[in-house]
Formats: structure tokens, sequence, C-alpha cells
């Protein structure tokens, strides 16, 4: 028989098995059942198809998949076969309440899939000694406290509780009885401390280990004699947490590793020259350490390495990379350590790096005229590096056809902002110049870089009127020309931004990940923005800028952040911008703007940050809303009362009427109202000796 006829004989003979099974009474077993049904019930939300409501036959719920007994090979019971669950996948369902250790029933269970839901609470025992189960996703829940140090999973292959609250010790028996079949583990992002178990080194399967963003502590040491034995392990992430001393060159004997990661730990002395026995190694992630020394040859000269990042260290000496063999190389981040000397001159040379940061090094000199040929160049961040002539830089770069992001602050002090009208940067789409004291003006050839979507220019002495040419960038949505020496009026040509109307996140991000800023999130390290979680801003604060606010701001309906603090703005607030619908800061505190706070600006639902301070408003201050959530030191140095500020007297209707928002009206009625009798004087008397007191 040859093999096309085995294959078919095989499907028929399923096909009617599947008859047979059909034609008999399938029911549920009545201890799955039973166990189902006290997962629901301890469970806050209900499980979309499932219910009594629904059929008995627990096999056609949602999420649910079965086996026969038969084909389970556990036997036929009088002719009447039972189903039993084999996979139980609810992800992302908002699951919300305790996990019943009920589960732990499911002889037959192979798949459990509840990730990305809102579980919480300690995880049942009982789930760790399923005999049958090969795939247990757990991530993305609340998950607290430890998790079972006895755990017997013979058949496990894939498990991740990572994105959860758990703490105490890693479980070092995860692998101590016949769990050798396990290749994924990931029990990132929770609250994991002590030292890495020794006993992750039976795990002689694991091919995939993320333990990162965590508290583990202990040092290298410890770690060769676990972890480092695994050799079939591809991807090892350990970021983000307390490990620490040298790293042990026997990080060497993993040969198959394609990823390591050991950020954000506490690594010190030098890289161990080992990159020579890692011969699939691609992607090397070793920043925030305190590594020192240079980077060993063996490394410098990987055929390989495609991403290496070792910013945030103390390495030093000259950077020496063998572009020659570092064939596969297209990120590289050497930021922030103690490089000098010359810029590499040779980095033009290795073919296929695109993205380069050696911001925050000791570069004196110029850029090297040889990165007028860095065609392949598309990210390049120098910040703080020393570098000086901008007008060279300039001229050099724009060379560089395919660069998209370019980043030269707190370099060239003092210098002149080249004007030359010549320059060309035709797919530039980040530019940071930022605190630099250059000089000059608002340069004419930036209007040829019309894909611009992030522009800051901020820090510098620049002076002159904001281009008109500004509202021609269609895609720009995050401007900050603050701190400068800019005068004349807002042009009104930046009303009409098309992605500050409209604006819409593109999927192509302009730079790699490399942080651009740097946010301290609460308790969980240091996360890094990239371009597209800048929010939509318009920053035009410590500048000369006169004029009025132009009511055509209101189409901006989708900017984030409005800063014009520190200026020379006259006129009223335009009450028309409370059509911002998508405002969370507005600052307009410092100028010389007059009128009253237009009621309508609480209607700006997302206002978390509000200032009017320092000019010449009067009147009330608008109650509702976010104005609800506002300090004083927002309304302060106007004439305003209400809220936190001067209490409004009652009743005028007179010249303090319109000091208080209110319309003119006949004098006689003041007159009128002061002559009821010596006590209302008084209170008048009263509540102006307030009004000069407090403003």
């Amino acid at each position: 028989m040859g093999v096309q006829d085995f294959l078919v004989v095989t499907v028929i003979g399923f096909c009617f098995q599947a008859q047979i099974l059909s034609s008999q009474n399938l029911t549920c077993n009545p201890n799955d059942m039973k166990a189902l049904e006290d997962f629901t019930s301890s469970l806050k939300t209900v499980v979309d198809g499932w219910g009594s409501s629904f059929s008995s036959d627990c096999c056609k719920w949602e999420g649910i998949t079965c086996n026969s007994s038969s084909s389970l090979g556990i036997g036929l019971n009088n002719s009447i076969d039972t189903f039993r669950v084999v996979k139980l996948e609810l992800p992302s369902k908002r699951l919300a309440g305790n996990l019943s250790a009920s589960l732990g029933t499911l002889d037959q269970l192979r798949t459990l899939n509840l990730s990305h839901n809102l579980l919480m609470h300690s995880l049942p025992t009982s789930l760790f000694h399923l005999s049958n189960l090969e795939l247990l996703d757990l991530s993305s829940n609340d998950f607290s406290g430890p998790i079972p140090v006895d755990i017997e999973l013979p058949s496990i292959q894939f498990l991740d509780i990572s994105q959860n609250l758990l703490n105490g010790s890693l479980p070092g028996s995860i692998c101590d009885k016949n769990s050798t079949q396990l290749r994924v583990l990931n029990m990132a992002t929770n609250y994991f401390s002590g030292n890495l178990p020794q006993g992750f080194g039976n795990c002689t399967s694991l091919e995939d280990l993320d333990l990162s963003t965590n508290y583990l502590t202990g040092t290298s040491d410890g770690i060769s004699k676990g972890i480092f034995r695994l050799r079939k392990l591809t991807r090892l992430n350990i970021q983000d947490n307390m490990l620490s001393g040298a790293l042990s060159e026997e990080i060497g004997n993993l040969i198959n590793l394609v990823r390591l990661d050991i950020s954000t730990n506490g690594f010190s002395g030098t890289i161990p020259d080992v990159f020579h026995s890692l011969g699939r190694l691609q992607n090397f992630i070793a920043h925030s350490n305190r590594f020192g020394g240079q980077i060993p040859p063996s490394l410098s000269s990987s055929s390989t390495i495609s991403l290496l990042n070792l910013r945030n260290n103390s390495l030093e000496g000259s950077i020496a990379l063998n572009c020659s063999a570092m064939i596969s190389l297209t990120s590289l981040n050497l930021g922030s350590n103690l490089f000098d000397g010359p810029i590499p001159s040779n980095l033009p040379s290795c073919r296929h790096l695109s993205d380069v940061s050696l911001a925050h090094n000791n570069f004196p000199g110029e850029i090297p005229k040889s990165f007028e040929n860095f065609h392949s160049l598309s990210y390049l961040s120098l910040s703080n590096s020393s570098i000086s002539n901008v007008s060279s830089a300039l001229q050099i770069l724009q060379r560089c056809r395919n660069l998209t992001t370019l980043v030269l602050t707190l370099n060239f002090p003092g210098e002149q902002f080249p004007a030359d009208p010549i320059l060309h940067f035709e797919k530039l789409k980040v530019l940071i110049i930022a605190y630099c004291r250059l000089t000059g003006s608002i340069p004419q050839w930036l209007r040829t870089s019309s894909r611009l979507q992030l522009l800051d220019i901020s820090w510098n002495q620049l002076e002159g009127a904001i281009p008109i040419w500004f509202g021609n960038f269609s895609n720009l949505f995050y401007l900050d020309i603050s701190n400068n020496s800019l005068n004349g009026e807002i042009p009104r040509s930046l009303t009409g931004l098309p992605s500050l109307i409209n604006w819409r996140c593109p999927t192509e991000e302009p730079s790699p990940d490399f942080p651009l800023f740097a946010l301290r999130v609460s308790g969980r390290g240091l996360q890094y923005k990239r371009v597209w979680s800048f929010r939509p801003t318009l920053d035009f604060s410590n500048n000369n800028l006169s004029g009025a606010i132009w009511p055509d701001f209101r189409k901006l309906r989708s900017l984030h952040v409005l800063d014009l603090r520190y200026n020379r703005l006259s006129g009223p607030i335009p009450s028309s911008l409370s059509e911002m619908v998508s405002l969370e800061t507005l600052d307009l505190s410092h100028n010389e703007l007059s009128g009253v706070i237009p009621p309508s600006l609480v209607k700006l639902s997302f206002l978390s940050k509000f200032s009017v301070a320092d000019n010449e408003l009067y009147g009330v201050i608008p109650t509702g809303g976010q104005f609800l959530t506002f300090s004083s030191s927002s309304f302060e140095g106007n004439s305003l009362c209400g809220h936190d500020a001067s209490p409004c007297p009652s009743g005028e209707d007179g010249p303090l009427g319109k000091w208080y928002g209110k319309s003119d009206k006949d004098y006689t009625g003041v007159i009128a109202g002061v002559c009821v009798g010596f006590v209302f004087g008084i209170a008048c008397f009263i509540g102006i000796d307030r009004y000069i007191w407090t403003f």
C-alpha cells in the first residue's frame, strides 16, 4: 500500500469513527462539568456562551474543546462514550474574580489559556499538578502571592505567567519532576525576588526563557550553575532585575542563543570576550549596567550581530568596530559611555547599519566627511557629544539620502544656525536640535523637509518671526520652539496643520527603539518614549510673541498640548478653544490677555493642566468639569473671583459687575441698592476691600 492509499484509508476511518460516535449518546463528563461549573461560580463576570440556559453538553460551550474518552485511550463504558475537556481557552474575555481550584480536576486538560483577563488572588496549587497539561498561559492578569513550590507538570511545554503581581522565589522545582519537555518559560514583569534557582539547569529542552522586570538578585556565578547550562536556549531575557557582579565567561556555552538581553542590572567588570562561541547571536542588549573597559574583539567583529546596545555603561577608549566583518549590523547604540577620540569614520562601511546612537560621549571635533557616503543611515543621535561646526555637520548629513531622524542636542554652543538655502533634507521626519544656544533665525532650508513630523529647536537663541510656511508641514504633529527670542504674531497658518486637525498614528515608527526622552514609571524603573508616544503638541512658551490667540485654533481637534506661557499675547481668550476636544494641557499664563475666562472651556473633558495666571483677566472663574480640579495658582495674578480665589460678592449689577463677568446695567440700580441701608453699604465696602487685598 502506498503512502497516498494509506492516507485515504486513514481519513475514511476517522470519518467512519465520527459517524459512529455521533450516533451514540455523547455527553460531557460529569466530573469535567462540575469543574467548569465551579470555575464559573468563582467568577464575578459571566462567560459568554455559558450558563444554565445553554446546552448541558459543556463541549459545545465557547472556548472548550473536547475529545472522546476512547480517543484518549480511557475506554468505553457500556457503549456510552463521554467527552473529556482537553482545551479551555478564554483569552481577552474580561473575566474577573478568582481562579477555582476545581480546574485541577480536569485531568485530561492539554491547554489552559486564560491570558489577558482580570483574574486575581493566588494561583491554585492544583493547576501545577495536571499530568497532561502542555500549555498554561495565565499572563496579563492580576494574580498575586507566591507560586507553588512543588510543581509537577510532566507534559508541560509552554508556561507563561508573565505580567501579574506574583512574588516570592522562583520555583526551582519546575524541571525536577520529569518536566523535560518545557520549551518556553515566561515569568516576566512580576515581583519575584531572590536568586535564580540552580534547578533551572534541569530544563534541558528550554529554548525561550524570560525572567525580565522582577527583583531577582545574585551574581553571574549563580547564573552559570543553572541557566548557562541550557545549551538549547535561543532567547534569554533577564533584563530589569538586580543581578550583579562580573558576567561569567560561561555565557559562551549558550551556543544557540539568538537574543541575549541582560540590560538594566548591576553587572560590572569587562564584557567577556566569548562571542566567537555565540555563532547565532543576533541581538545583544546590555545597556544600563556598570561594564567598563573596551568592547571585546569577538563582539566588535561578530558577523551575526545585527543589534548591539551597550548604552549607559562606563565603556571607554576609542570605538573600533570591524565593519568588514560585521556584515549583519543594522542597529548600534553606544550612547552614555566614556568613549572619546574622533567619531569612527569607518561606520559608513558597515553596509547595513541604519540606526546609530553615539550620544553622551566625548567626540571633540566634527562629523567625519566619510558620512557623506552613509547611505544606509536612517537614525542618528549625536546629542551631547562635544561636536562642533553645525554648518559642516548639516552639509555632510544632508547627503545621507535615507536619513529620517536626526538628534543633535547639546552641541555647537553659541554657533550660528546655518541659513544656507541649499541644504536639503527631503526624507527627514524627526529633527531635534535643542539646548544648543544657536543664534540667528529659523532657517529657510527647513521648508524643504516637507515630511517633518516632530521638530524641536527649543532652548536656543533664535530671533525673528515664526515662518508662515510652518503651516505647510502636512505631517507635523509635534512642534517645540520654546525658550527662544522669537517675536511677532503666531502665524494663522498653524491653525490649519492637517495632522493636528485629524491626527492618526502611522503604523511605521520613524526611529528605532532608542530613547529620545526618559520617563520614570513608579516602582518599575525606566521606560522610554518612542516618537509615536509623544502627545501632539504646540509649545511656543518663553518667547516674545505678541498679538491675539486665533479663534481658528478650534480646528486643531487632535492637539493635546498648547503651551503659550511667558509671551506678550493680548486680547481675549477665544471661547472657540472649547472645540479643541483633545486638549490635556492649556497654559496661557504670564501674558497680557484680557476679558473673562470663557465658560465654554468647562467642556474640555480631558483637560488636566490649565493656567491663566498673571494676565489681565477679570470676572467669575467657570465652575464644573475639570475646572473643579484646578488649584488657585492657575488663576492668580488676575482680577478673578470664585473657585479658591476671592469669593464673588453677590448681587453686583453696576460697575463691579463687569469685573466679575457680568453685563453693565443702569447705575441707578446700584445707587438704589446702596441706599437700602447702612449695613448693605458696609457689606459692599468689605467686598471691594477684599478684591483690592487679594489681587
